[in-house]
């Protein structure tokens, strides 16, 4: 990432830590660039798995339910089956980038995703969850869905992965700000702390 641009925010709309990093940024670090991510293609560019579908899951869940109630933002309805493929809203999420010359498109989508997921207990892996979130912020469900099959999506999905792993983003949430990465929610403050920093600086 270029100095003197603004931080970048990528999530995964299918992960709680995500939803809560898109719940505070705007109060932490309004000016990131947010940007989705396909979890599931990067974590096997990576060579990792989702801790929910590993020997942590029990863990996570409950961890995912503290901070949720410390947040002030659950309880968490859980999606049966959780996780499940995040290719669908993936997609989704490159059609609202590709749709709007800013991200305001893609953060009421993205958040209207997540809420419906983690607040509602919808599986983001079905096409009428995707379409459904778009409903909710007024983009055109034909329109939309045609989208989730267009190839120039899929195309442009798969590059943009490519660029996210170089980029040396391995899980989500993760902000770039500078040259520095921080991943997780918990490192949220930490990115914003870092921001002001370059900024005073003049990076």
């Amino acid at each position: 990432m270029v100095a003197g641009q603004p931080p970048v925010f990528y999530f995964g709309a299918m992960s709680p830590y995500s939803w809560f990093a898109a719940e505070r940024i705007g109060r932490l670090l309004p000016q990131a660039r947010w940007h989705g991510v396909f979890a599931g293609a990067v974590f096997k560019q990576s060579g990792r798995i989702s801790w929910g579908l590993s020997e942590r899951r029990q863990d996570g869940i409950a961890d995912c339910e503290a901070r949720a109630a410390e947040h002030g933002i659950g309880p968490i309805r859980w999606p049966e089956p959780w996780p499940t493929n995040d290719l669908l809203i993936a997609r989704a999420m490159v059609f609202c980038a590709r749709s709007c010359a800013d991200d305001q498109l893609l953060r009421s989508f993205a958040l209207a995703a997540m809420r419906l997921s983690f607040l509602e207990g919808i599986d983001l892996g079905d096409a009428e969850a995707v379409l459904e979130a778009g409903r909710r912020v007024g983009i055109d469900e034909r329109t939309l869905a045609d989208s989730l099959q267009d190839q120039q999506i899929k195309d442009a999905l798969r590059s943009d992965t490519d660029e996210i792993v170089a980029a040396g983003v391995f899980g989500v949430p993760t902000v770039i700000v500078g040259d520095q990465l921080f991943w997780g929610d918990d490192r949220l403050q930490d990115a914003s702390d870092a921001d002001r920093l370059s900024v005073r600086d003049g990076g």
